[in-house]
C-alpha cells in the first residue's frame, strides 16, 4: 500500500471513529446536561477576611482560624473510589488583602508512623513518600489552569502549575510563598500563605469564585488520597469537580513587582594536553544579572532580563547514548523560561527552551484577557542550537553565531472545557549567515463528552541553512519548506481507556525552537485498557489489561516502525507497581528490515518510611544501529532511594546494558550514579554527586575502528542555602575525568561555582 493511501485510510477511520464515539457521547449526554453540570459540580462555600493576624509557624491556633471557612476531606479517591476517608482531615480557608491563608489539621490515630523528612524545596519525588497536604486554586474559575501547593508535615514546599487541556503538571515552576509545619500528639497542622501577587486571577473589584481543591496524602501499606470533593473516575477531567469558593474581594498586589539581581562567579581548570599535560588555571568568569518580574495587572505577567541567570546547579540525570538514533532530551530548569510555560504548550512540543543556550537578554508576557489566553517570549542568543531531523536518526550541532528568535501563542477558549490556539515560531542570524526557520500553526483541544476529548495541531515551517552548515549535514542548500500535523482522540472513563492517533511529519519539516527529532513519517497509533479496581484491604488497588499497536511509514510508503503490545498493570499493598510489556514489531534501518520481539519488566516498592526502590529489565531483539545489524538486548536498571533518619538521603541508580550477536558481546556499559544529601533545615543542604560510566566493547565485532575501553567520571558537590527560590546562595565544585584503552582515568578539568542571589518583591 502507498504511504499516502495508508494516510488517507487512517485519516478516514479515525474520523469515523470519532464521529461514531462523539454521537453516542452526544446522544447520552445532551439529555440531560443540566442534571450532568449538577453532578460534576462540587461543594460551594464562602470565604471571609481574616479577623487577626496570623503567625506562620504551624500552630492552629490564632481567632482567625476559629472564624475561616472550614472544609472538610470526607472521600478518598485512591486507591478506594469515593469511599469515606481511613483518617479526619480539616483544611481551613481565608484571606487578607495581600495573601490567601490556609491551614490544615491532620488528624491521625498513630502520630509514630507519620512520614516526613527534611529535603530541598521541590524535592517531588521524595516529598510524594511523605505525609503531606495539597490544596489546588483555580482562580479564573474556567476549569483550565490551577495553581498547586504541597507542603510536608515539616513545611517542606513544592509548588506546580496545572494545565487540564494537556494533563501538565509542572514542578519546577515557583512561587514565593510561606509555610510552617508541626507534627504532635494528635497529628500533624500545617499553616500556609499565599502572596496574591504570586498568583493571576481576574482584574477588577467584584466577588469572584475560584475553584478551589484541598487533598490529604496519607501513605502506609498504601497511599492514601483522600479530598474536599468527589473525584470521579468516569470524567476525564479534574478541574471541573473542583468545590467553589465565593467571597475573594479586595485583594491588593501592590505594585506586583519582583526584581531578582543575581551574580555568578565561576573558575574553570583544563587540562592542556590529554592525558600527561598540566592542569591549567583558568579565568575568574563573574556574570552579573537581573530578572524583573511585573504583574501589569493581576493577569497580565511581564518578564524580562538583562545577562539573565540561566545557570543551572543541578546536574543533568546521566542517561546512556550509547546506540541511539534520536537526539536525547533533557529538561528545562531555568526560571526565565519557566514562568508562565504553560501558555506555550501545543500537542507537538514546537517549543522547547532548551534550545536557547547563552542569550544576552530576553522579554516574555504571558497572561490572559476574558476568553483569551496569549504569550510572547523573544532573546538574543550567541548560541545558535540546531537539530537536524529525519525519518531514520537525527543529529544536532551548536554554532557559535548569534540569533534573535521569538515565540508568539494566542488561545481563544471555546465552550466550557475547549479551546482553539495559534503559534508562531522564529529564529534567524543576526550577522552574514544567512539562517532562518519560522513556524506558524493552529491548534484546537475539544472536549467531546465528560470523558472523550480531541486535540490537532497543524504547523507549516520555512527554513535556510548557511551553505557550511547544509553541506555538513546534508540538508538542502536552498531554501525549503514543510508541514507537520497531530491528531489524538482519548476516551478516559472507570473501566475504560481507549486512543487512536495520527502523525504526519514531512521531510522537510524544521521546529528549531522545539524539540521534534524524527520527520519524513506517517503515523497511526491506538491502544485499548480494561481497568479493575479492588476494594480496600484486598491484594490489588488496581490491574489493567491492554493492547497497543502503531505503523510508521515514511513519506514512499515504506513501513520503517511497527509494533503490536500486550501491556499489564498491577498496584497493590507495599505501595507496589508492576507492568510487564510483551512487543513484536518490524523495523527498517539503512535499508534492511528487522523482525524485532521483546519484553520489558518493571517493579517498584514503597514498604516502609523513607525507603523505595525498583528495576527496570529488557531483553529482546533490537538493531545495532552503529554496524547496521539486528542484535539482542538485555537492559537493566536498579534503582534504590533510603532516607537515613530526618536529614540524610541517598539516591543510587545503576544503568546496565549489553548488546550481542549470536551469543558474543558487541559491548558492555555500565553507568551508575551516586547522590548523597544532608539537609540541615528546609533552607540548607549539601549534596555530592558521583557519576560513573564503564564502556568496554569487542573490537572484533565493529566494521570499524573502536576503543576497547572507555570510562569518564564525574562529581559535583554543593552547599545550597535557599530562603525561597530567587533568595538563594550557592557554592559548588565539579570535576570530570576521562579514561580510555591504555589510558588510566584521569582528571581533565574542574570547576569552581558561586551563585548569590536576591529577590525584591513589592
Amino acid at each position: 500500500m502507498k504511504g499516502h493511501e495508508f494516510s488517507q485510510r487512517i485519516v478516514i477511520a479515525i474520523i469515523m471513529i470519532i464521529a461514531a464515539l462523539n454521537g453516542f457521547a452526544l446522544d447520552a449526554g445532551h439529555a440531560g446536561q443540566k442534571q450532568e453540570k449538577r453532578k460534576l459540580s462540587g461543594r460551594n462555600y464562602a470565604v471571609s477576611h481574616a479577623t487577626s493576624q496570623i503567625k506562620l509557624d504551624g500552630v492552629v491556633n490564632e481567632k482567625a482560624w476559629s472564624d475561616a471557612l472550614v472544609i472538610k476531606l470526607p472521600y478518598e479517591w485512591l486507591p478506594g473510589d469515593n469511599i469515606p476517608a481511613p483518617v479526619d482531615t480539616d483544611c481551613l480557608v481565608t484571606f487578607d488583602a495581600d495573601n490567601l491563608f490556609i491551614a490544615f489539621r491532620c488528624f491521625d490515630p498513630e502520630p509514630s508512623k507519620i512520614r516526613a523528612h527534611l529535603m530541598d524545596r521541590d524535592a517531588t519525588d521524595i516529598l510524594i513518600q511523605d505525609d503531606h497536604i495539597c490544596i489546588m486554586v483555580d482562580p479564573f474559575n474556567d476549569e483550565r489552569r490551577g495553581f498547586q501547593f504541597r507542603v510536608n508535615p515539616f513545611g517542606v514546599q513544592a509548588d506546580a502549575n496545572f494545565s487540564e487541556m494537556e494533563g501538565y503538571e509542572d514542578f519546577s515552576w515557583d512561587a514565593i510563598w510561606n509555610s510552617g509545619g508541626k507534627i504532635t500528639d494528635w497529628g500533624y497542622s500545617i499553616e500556609i500563605a499565599i502572596p496574591f501577587n504570586q498568583l493571576r486571577f481576574p482584574k477588577g473589584t467584584e466577588v469572584q469564585t475560584w475553584g478551589f481543591s484541598a487533598e490529604r496524602s496519607y501513605p502506609r501499606n498504601v497511599r492514601h488520597r483522600m479530598t474536599s470533593h468527589k473525584r470521579r473516575r468516569d470524567i476525564n477531567c479534574i478541574l471541573c469537580q473542583f468545590n467553589k469558593i465565593a467571597g475573594f474581594q479586595g485583594m491588593k498586589t501592590g505594585l506586583n513587582l519582583e526584581i531578582d539581581p543575581t551574580l555568578t562567579a565561576n573558575r574553570t581548570d583544563k587540562m592542556d594536553e590529554f592525558p600527561q599535560g598540566a592542569m591549567e588555571n583558568g579565568k575568574v568568569m563573574a556574570d552579573p544579572g537581573i530578572s524583573v518580574r511585573w504583574g501589569v495587572t493581576p493577569n497580565m505577567i511581564l518578564n524580562a532580563a538583562v545577562s539573565p541567570d540561566f545557570s543551572q546547579i543541578e546536574a543533568d540525570v546521566a542517561q546512556l547514548e550509547v546506540n541511539t538514533r534520536f537526539a536525547i532530551r533533557y529538561p528545562e530548569k531555568r526560571p526565565f523560561f519557566l514562568e508562565g510555560a504553560d501558555f506555550f504548550l501545543t500537542p507537538m512540543e514546537a517549543v522547547f527552551t532548551r534550545t536557547v543556550a547563552d542569550p544576552a537578554g530576553g522579554v516574555k508576557f504571558t497572561g490572559k484577557i476574558g476568553k483569551n489566553a496569549i504569550g510572547f517570549f523573544g532573546a538574543v542568543d550567541s548560541i545558535n542550537n540546531l537539530l537536524f531531523p529525519s525519518n531514520q536518526a537525527s543529529f544536532s550541532t551548536s554554532l557559535e553565531e548569534d540569533v534573535t528568535s521569538g515565540v508568539f501563542r494566542f488561545r481563544r477558549d471555546v465552550g466550557k472545557n475547549s479551546a482553539l490556539g495559534f503559534l508562531y515560531t522564529g529564529r534567524a542570524a543576526n550577522g552574514d549567515d544567512d539562517y532562518y526557520n519560522h513556524v506558524m500553526g493552529f491548534d484546537g483541544f475539544l472536549r467531546l463528552s465528560r470523558t472523550k476529548t480531541l486535540s490537532f495541531q497543524y504547523l507549516h515551517s520555512e527554513t535556510d541553512y548557511p551553505l557550511h552548515t547544509a553541506s555538513s549535514y546534508g540538508q538542502d542548500i536552498d531554501a525549503f519548506g514543510g508541514n507537520a500535523l497531530k491528531v489524538d482522540f482519548n476516551h478516559m472513563s472507570r473501566n475504560w481507556i481507549y486512543a487512536v492517533g495520527y502523525e504526519d511529519f514531512s521531510p522537510g519539516f524544521r521546529a528549531d525552537y522545539g524539540y521534534i527529532p524524527r520527520v519524513d513519517v506517517r503515523a497511526a497509533n491506538g491502544r485499548i485498557d480494561r481497568l479493575f479496581w479492588g476494594k480496600r484491604g484486598s491484594w490489588f488497588n488496581r490491574i489493567s489489561v491492554g493492547f497497543r499497536g502503531s505503523a510508521l511509514y515514511d513519506h514512499e510508503g515504506k513501513l520503517t516502525d511497527g509494533t503490536f503490545t500486550l501491556n499489564t498493570l498491577y498496584m497493590g499493598p507495599l505501595q507496589t507497581t508492576a507492568v510487564i510489556r510483551i512487543s513484536q514489531g518490524r523495523q527498517f534501518y539503512a535499508g534492511e528490515d528487522y523482525d524485532l520481539n521483546s519484553g520489558v519488566l518493571f517493579v517498584e516498592m514503597k514498604p516502609m518510611s523513607g525507603l523505595r526502590f525498583s528495576v527496570t529489565g529488557i531483553y529482546g531483539g533490537t538493531v545495532d544501529y552503529q554496524n547496521q545489524r539486528k542484535a539482542n538486548q538485555l537492559y537493566l536498571e536498579p534503582f534504590a532511594e533510603v532516607n537515613l533518619g530526618r536529614h540524610i538521603n541517598v539516591n543510587i541508580k545503576h544503568n546496565f546494558q549489553n548488546l550481542s550477536l549470536k551469543g558474543d558481546k558487541i559491548f558492555t556499559v555500565n553507568l551508575s550514579q551516586v547522590r548523597l544529601i544532608y539537609n540541615f533545615s528546609v533552607r540548607t543542604f549539601i549534596r555530592a554527586i558521583v557519576q560513573y560510566l564503564d564502556l568496554s566493547r569487542n573490537t572484533d565485532l565493529y566494521l570499524f575502528t573502536v576503543l576497547p575501553k572507555t570510562q569518564t567520571f564525574f562529581t559535583q558537590f554543593l552547599f545550597s542555602y535557599k530562603i525561597n527560590p530567587q533568595t538563594v546562595l550557592f557554592l559548588g565544585y565539579s570535576d570530570n575525568y576521562l579514561g580510555m584503552t591504555g589510558i588510566d582515568v584521569t582528571q581533565t578539568d574542574r570547576t569552581f561555582f558561586m551563585k548569590v542571589g536576591y529577590a525584591w518583591t513589592k
